[in-house]
């Protein structure tokens, strides 16, 4: 079963920066919401039934609200004009979460780097590094100095921060930023997959690649997906059965329709958005058998441990899955 939201009131709407809005969302009832930590994120279940995920970018210590903020986008799915343009302050949205795919590991020195909206999880990140008293610096690059979000209080962090708009003709100089850094560094990136691509180039010169951990907000193409994830050729069955134990109910997945589609005509309450492996939102406990994953989330660990797959884009490498749902 999906888990169960709760109703969040948008108790404040702010301008960050050219097309950037922050909500901060709180309890009607003015009750503690769940804890969290700097990379976690939310679903936004918003009026018209749109689902989609946002980095929580506020501060973890302030359990009382959660901050968001959306990017308008003129070619998205619709959900950031909804929430610019017709969501107002003392309406009520349902949220799910927090969930984290993106956590601050231990590490001698951290490097963020941030594209454009990235910048959402790599800010809670910069100001816990700082209350911790760690070694961090920041490379946030954007279109314009306009467009981007929450300098101000990037600088008064008082850290290592580089802003590069590209407006003014700046560039992130990932070589620099890369080349030289203490050994036990460790990076963390979030931003388009342009960016992603080359942050993984220079992690690989200077670092190696375990060194990188990044957040996509787009699926990644086949060319990027990990090693043992898959491409469009499954190693398992073609088809095969999965019981979703809490729905009580067994069904068949053929080769040409993916587990989620399946397991909606039984269940339309899971929890889903992306349909491309990249946001979590259907992330489901395996509780036998042997998952095929597709998603650009889990990590190689957790793969091999098969606790958990998203249903949208993962099969099944054995005739029987059961799972959570």
């Amino acid at each position: 079963m999906a888990e169960a939201g709760r109703a969040t009131l948008v108790r404040q709407q702010r301008l960050e920066s050219d097309g950037v809005l922050s909500l901060q969302l709180e309890s009607p009832d003015g009750c503690d919401l769940p804890t969290w930590e700097p990379g976690a994120h939310i679903d936004v279940i918003l009026p018209s039934g749109a689902v989609r995920q946002y980095s929580l970018c506020g501060d973890p210590a302030d359990t009382a609200s959660y901050r968001i903020a959306v990017l308008n986008e003129a070619n998205g799915r619709g959900g950031s004009r909804e929430i610019h343009e017709v969501l107002r302050v003392g309406d009520t949205v349902t949220v799910r979460g927090p969930r984290n795919h993106f956590p601050l590991e231990p590490a001698a020195h951290y490097v963020l780097i941030a594209g454009g909206i990235g910048i959402t999880p790599l800010l809670s990140m910069a100001r816990q590094l700082t209350k911790e008293g760690a070694s961090w610096s920041l490379l946030y690059g954007g279109r314009s100095r306009s467009s981007m979000a929450f300098v101000d209080e990037l600088a008064a962090l008082g850290g290592n921060v580089t802003i590069a708009a590209s407006d003014r003709g700046d560039a992130l100089d990932l070589e620099s930023a890369l080349a030289d850094v203490p050994s036990g560094t460790s990076v963390y990136c979030c931003g388009p997959t342009r960016l992603l691509d080359a942050v993984q180039d220079s992690c690989d010169r200077f670092l190696g690649a375990y060194a990188l951990h990044f957040e996509r907000f787009a699926a990644p193409t086949t060319t990027q997906l990990p090693v043992d994830s898959g491409t469009d050729t499954c190693d398992g069955p073609a088809e095969f059965e999965v019981e979703l134990r809490r729905s009580g109910r067994t069904v068949k997945v053929p080769a040409d329709r993916s587990l989620l589609e399946v397991a909606l005509e039984v269940n339309p309450d899971i929890l889903c958005s992306c349909e491309e492996g990249f946001c979590g939102s259907c992330e489901t406990l395996v509780l036998e058998g042997v998952p095929e994953h597709h998603d650009s989330i889990l990590t190689e660990a957790e793969r091999e441990k098969g606790e958990s797959m998203m249903i949208c884009v993962g099969r099944s490498r054995t005739t029987r899955l059961v799972l959570d749902a």
